[in-house]
């Protein structure tokens, strides 16, 4: 379970660089205490059925996932993190984060669903310490394979 929930972590870490390579760099937002939040979203199928059986995540052509670090020195941090994700409509999805500890990583997923190619908005809130941030980015989302 270690390894493959290690994978997890490395396969969401190697999406986020492909990702922010093609579209404006890496997606982070620093802290006032130093502290930096670390987020990227793909769709489950990049996952291979082993590790998303290992993450207890659905991999599925209609499921999008969040990932959530928060590091610090290059140690990661505890956090809170809480969030929606609203469609064109405006219609939102609450996204429930389970916390993944694992070989020193510390990391937040959510899941939600993706029924077709569209621009979303996420609103991520993000709590450590006394320190609350949140996060809006857009993300184009496509139904996978």
């Amino acid at each position: 379970m270690g390894r493959l929930a290690l994978f997890v972590l490395t396969a969401c870490l190697s999406v986020t660089a492909m990702a922010a390579d093609a579209i404006k760099g890496e997606r982070q937002e620093k802290l006032g205490s130093g502290a930096v939040v670390h987020y990227n979203t793909f769709n489950s199928t990049f996952l291979t059925p082993d590790i998303a059986k290992a993450a207890e995540l659905i991999r599925s052509k209609n499921q999008g996932v969040i990932n959530v670090s928060v590091v610090k020195d290059r140690k990661p941090l505890i956090a809170q993190v809480s969030g929606t994700v609203k469609d064109l409509t405006s219609k939102s999805v609450p996204l429930t984060f389970r916390q993944i500890t694992e070989q020193g990583a510390v990391y937040y997923i959510a899941q939600y669903p993706v029924d077709q190619q569209e621009t979303r908005t996420f609103d991520i809130t993000v709590k450590v310490g006394d320190e609350t941030r949140t996060i809006n980015f857009n993300q184009e989302l496509f139904p996978g394979e």
